[in-house]
């Protein structure tokens, strides 16, 4: 039976890599019915809206979504798409896999963690105001529910997984009570449901430390909003960048899977694009779907192409001379 799955090509390098990855998911043997769908700049021209209402019912209605990269202006301009579409869906856990890859070369080796990010509320509630001109406040909002949910998702998904430890980054001692409440409901979620899962707190300087020291103490990472965004992509940097790892973001009802790099719309249309991080993304969202014969595949071709190392068959950013589309090809073949 096909699975019926929302695109969202995204703009600049979006629409390539986007291209890339449907065509490898078609030829690993997934049955995909796919419902492109406008959102970002593009769509702001077209619907007068980066995020039109249409995009998200569709979401809502097929409950699944692999996204392309959308631009965010920095400081004017519109709304993060990206983080308006995860409080619309209340898509709350943010799940990044990060781990070495076969044929990068970084200075580390057998990193493999998981960052898992509330995704939701913190600083990224956006709430601002000017108390007067020159001054202005940000609000970090952190309620229960909130901490509650994604703790239990962390400690869900470590025990459903086999990881050994869940680790809370924090910065408690000076956010006593925001900070205080993700540590009391972490807390109180390992004791009631982390049965044979070790925990561990850190505060979040240390916890940066200690990850370029030695990521490989490391197993899954719970963090609030804020901190796991830069966490997240701290993490990508030990094992090549974000051109090498996956993204997604899960709720209750609907998931949507994304490459969480840029749009780069300064090579946008030259077919020199890397697509692995939405092509990884979508091995995420086929195993999310049960479709894991073709995400297993997927994924063993892409570890031979990277494990070969033909500068034919890798794009630029990893060594390699070639494009987008050929990139794609390669994957085709191994399979």
């Amino acid at each position: 039976m096909a699975h019926t799955i929302c695109l969202i090509p995204g703009d600049g390098i979006g629409p390539e890599v986007a291209e890339a990855t449907r065509r490898v998911i078609a030829a690993a043997g997934a049955d995909i019915d796919w419902v492109e769908l406008p959102a970002g700049e593009a769509a702001y021209a077209t619907h007068g809206d980066v995020l039109p209402a249409g995009t998200v019912e569709a979401i809502e209605r097929h409950r699944v979504a692999l996204k392309g990269p959308v631009t965010t202006p920095i400081g004017k301009g519109f709304a993060s798409v990206n983080v308006t579409l995860r409080k619309r869906l209340d898509l709350y856990a943010a799940v990044r896999p990060v781990r070495s890859l076969p044929g990068i070369r970084t200075r580390y080796e057998n990193v493999e963690i998981v960052v898992i990010r509330e995704n939701t509320e913190g600083l990224y509630s956006g709430i601002e105001n000017e108390i007067v001109p020159g001054v202005v406040q940000s609000l970090k909002i952190a309620t229960r529910a909130a901490c509650e949910r994604i703790a239990r998702y962390a400690f869900r998904y470590a025990r459903e997984r086999g990881r050994r430890k869940v680790t809370v980054f924090h910065k408690a001692n000076i956010m006593k009570k925001s900070d205080g409440l993700f540590l009391e409901c972490a807390r109180e979620v390992h004791e009631a449901e982390g049965l044979g899962i070790e925990y561990n707190e850190l505060i979040i300087d240390n916890g940066c430390m200690q990850l370029v020291k030695d990521p490989t103490q490391f197993d899954v990472l719970l963090l609030e909003n804020l901190y796991g965004d830069v966490i997240s992509d701290l993490c990508a940097g030990l094992v090549g960048g974000l051109g090498v790892v996956p993204g997604s973001n899960i709720g209750d009802t609907c998931a949507v899977f994304e490459a969480v790099h840029g749009s780069a719309p300064d090579i946008a249309g030259k077919n020199i694009a890397n697509p692995l991080a939405l092509i990884m993304s979508g091995v995420m969202m086929l195993n999310h779907l049960g479709l894991t014969d073709p995400a297993d595949r997927i994924k063993a071709a892409y570890n031979a192409v990277l494990a070969g190392g033909h500068p034919d068959e890798l794009t630029r950013d990893i060594g390699g001379r070639a494009g987008t589309r050929e990139f794609a090809d390669a994957l085709i073949r191994r399979m």
